[in-house]
């Protein structure tokens, strides 16, 4: 059979009946071509992954569906009805609700107000709101997804999980008949996935469709009836997933073999002098006596649970956040908490979590993103040397592959998978001496994530000190000489990267529950 099928449009004599279905859709932004000629059924009742590489024109579709973006050409069918093209309203009132990989949770609102903006339920005759009732439905629509926050805070102070977590509620309170969701799971810990997946499936059993965009294929395979397959903005193929196995899907992806993770080949050179010394950091509310050390060409691996204190930790010793207690040391010289650009001065440089807000300046270019940290080298004094950032930049998108027009195109207009590129491309454009990643490879698709592994290795071969956040055990497992466990604040225990195993490391963040985990917990 050829790779490229007959795509599946419209119902089948043997199948469900069709919920949407897209027919010859196509989308290009200044003369790149998103998405060419692409047809896609979605089924009542079924969960539908959509894989491919960054960039092949999975968000672009996700957004014509839900009316963000009109197609250039085809169109959009739902229930029977052909949608008018770019307009939410119309795909909202359709009942079509999108998750999407970034939040868009409104960070100074709290959950009750994000969960019902453009919705608020009133009393006394529409004059009032009613603000008992609505915190009511907010309580148990996030009680489905066994998240139990505070509905006063604003959504901005919560971590990043709990912020996902309210835009699944609040797309859940739509009663949607199409729920979309893109990377779900990226920020959520094993058991929140778990959580998920259960309530997906019991979505499904009602009859409502879901649309699935995952890079963890383990989740696809858990979760997904069928599988279509993007590649470079056109349909490659459509098939049950028990058709399937994991390495013709990352075929049918990148259009080539990719091998497993990169693994750490430990013992074959020595590690140098101790690079940081953490003693004591606290801070609190979030974490308690932490103490840690990295030598110069190793990676640690700091593992636990959503919530544990993983993000804060690498935030307090980047100084983006000031610690209660402790000191941290590189090179054997106390560095100044709570200051960032001293940080960086000394050689600290940290990818973080949140790329679009804490990562990246969306409206500005690549070429501006690239060297934003160092400009101070290129351009000394006031002088920019344009040209030399030019080369900067050019060098970097050809180092980590970054799918992109050309280098002064805005930074929003890319991948996410290739935003997460540019995080952690600006800083290679200095030496550190001190690496902290905080999940470098989440949203990133099968071959990206290979490079991210590859270059992360080749770093620490030239003697920098990596602290490694994932949520991914097999990642740390993969690339880490030690793995540290945080569990509610406190280090519990370390384990030697060599010979630990999921099992291990989710006993000691899970001691109260220390069985082995679900073919979903393990992909988290």
């Amino acid at each position: 059979m050829s790779e490229f099928e007959h795509q599946p449009v419209g119902r089948s004599a043997t199948d469900g009946a069709s919920a949407v279905v897209l027919s010859g859709v196509a989308k290009a932004f200044a003369g790149v071509q998103a998405l060419l000629d692409v047809n896609l059924e979605l089924r009542a009742g079924e969960i539908h992954a959509l894989c491919g590489e960054n960039g092949a024109g999975k968000s672009t579709l996700i957004k014509i569906l839900a009316g963000v973006y009109a197609a250039d050409a085809g169109t959009v069918t739902a229930w029977g009805t052909v949608l008018p093209p770019g307009q939410v309203r119309a795909a909202a009132a359709a009942g079509i609700a999108v998750i999407h990989q970034e939040s868009t949770a409104f960070p100074d609102l709290d959950a009750v107000d994000n969960l019902f903006l453009g919705r608020e339920l009133h009393g006394c005759g529409g004059w009032l709101l009613d603000r008992r009732r609505m915190e009511a439905e907010a309580a148990r629509w996030l009680a489905l997804l066994e998240v139990d926050i505070d509905l006063q805070a604003p959504l901005g102070s919560l971590p990043l999980a709990q912020r996902q977590l309210v835009s699944m509620a609040r797309a859940l309170s739509c009663e949607c008949r199409l729920l979309i969701l893109d990377e779900p799971t990226a920020s959520l810990s094993s058991r929140e996935t778990a959580v998920l997946f259960a309530l997906l499936r019991r979505l499904r059993a009602q009859g409502v469709s879901v649309l699935y965009v995952s890079h963890r294929l383990e989740e696809v395979f858990a979760l997904a009836d069928r599988i279509t397959v993007l590649r470079d903005g056109a349909w490659v193929a459509t098939r049950p997933t028990g058709e399937l196995d994991r390495p013709e899907l990352i075929r049918l992806m990148v259009g080539r073999e990719v091998g497993a993770l990169f693994t750490r080949q430990r013992g074959n050179a020595a590690l140098g002098p101790v690079r940081l010394e953490v003693t004591g950091l606290r801070r609190r509310g979030a974490f308690a006596e932490v103490s840690l050390s990295l030598q110069a060409g190793e990676i640690v691996g700091l593992a636990g649970l959503v919530g544990a204190g993983r993000s804060e930790v690498a935030r307090c010793i980047m100084g983006l956040d000031r610690p209660d207690a402790g000191r941290v040391l590189l090179d054997g010289v106390p560095l100044h908490l709570g200051d960032v650009r001293r940080a960086i001065r000394a050689g600290l440089a940290m990818v973080a979590e949140d790329r679009q807000s804490e990562g990246l300046v969306l409206p500005l270019s690549v070429r501006e993103n690239l060297g934003m940290v160092a400009r101070r080298a290129l351009a000394p004094g006031w002088i920019r040397q344009r040209r030399h950032e030019r080369d900067l930049a050019t060098r970097l998108v050809a180092r980590l592959g970054v799918r992109t027009p050309g280098i002064e195109v805005p930074a929003e207009t890319l991948s996410g998978g290739n935003q997460q590129k540019l995080v952690l491309g600006k800083w290679l454009g200095v030496t550190p001496k001190v690496l902290l990643l905080d999940e470098p490879t989440r949203g990133v698709d099968v071959g990206a994530k290979a490079e991210i592994h590859r270059l992360i290795l080749g770093l620490a071969a030239e003697g920098v000190a990596t602290l490694l956040i994932s949520s991914e055990l097999p990642e740390i497992l993969a690339l880490c000489d030690r793995i540290l466990v945080l569990r509610q604040g406190h280090l519990v225990g370390e384990l030697p990267g060599a010979t630990a195993t999921q099992e291990d490391v989710l006993r000691l963040a899970l001691p109260a529950v220390p069985a082995t985990p679900s073919r979903a917990e393990a992909g988290a």
